[in-house]
């Protein structure tokens, strides 16, 4: 693989059909299917209030963490929300994510979408 070998995923929609059929399709076959070397995925806004209550989805982000996939959620969205404990209870790396995510956008090894 030449270029770009690491995916970062920026999930921020609230949208269900958005978080199954894109968001954890993708993500959970990129790397078992060779695509990408790493990934990435942040969940961002919107998609933290989703998460928080949607158990099935929970447990697909699971699956994804299992499959290697890193999972991110921003600090400060979380923050804004009250739910850091509900963020870090699911395992998910609770961090500010500006500085990574301005990180990817820089480097030509990383390649970013958005969902």
């Amino acid at each position: 693989m030449s270029g770009a070998q690491n995916l970062c995923i920026v999930w921020s929609s609230r949208d269900p059909d958005v978080a199954r059929n894109l968001v954890c399709m993708y993500g959970g076959n990129a790397l078992p299917k060779g695509w990408w070397e790493s990934v990435t995925l942040i969940v961002w806004g919107p998609s933290q209030l989703l998460l928080a209550g949607d158990e099935a989805l929970q447990q697909e982000i699971a699956a994804l963490q299992d499959r290697g996939v890193t999972v991110m959620a921003c600090r400060s969205c979380a923050e804004r929300y009250d739910m850091v404990e509900t963020m870090e209870a699911l395992h998910l790396d609770v961090e500010y994510v500006g500085a990574f995510f301005t990180t990817v956008l820089k480097d030509d090894s990383w390649r970013s979408v958005t969902f």
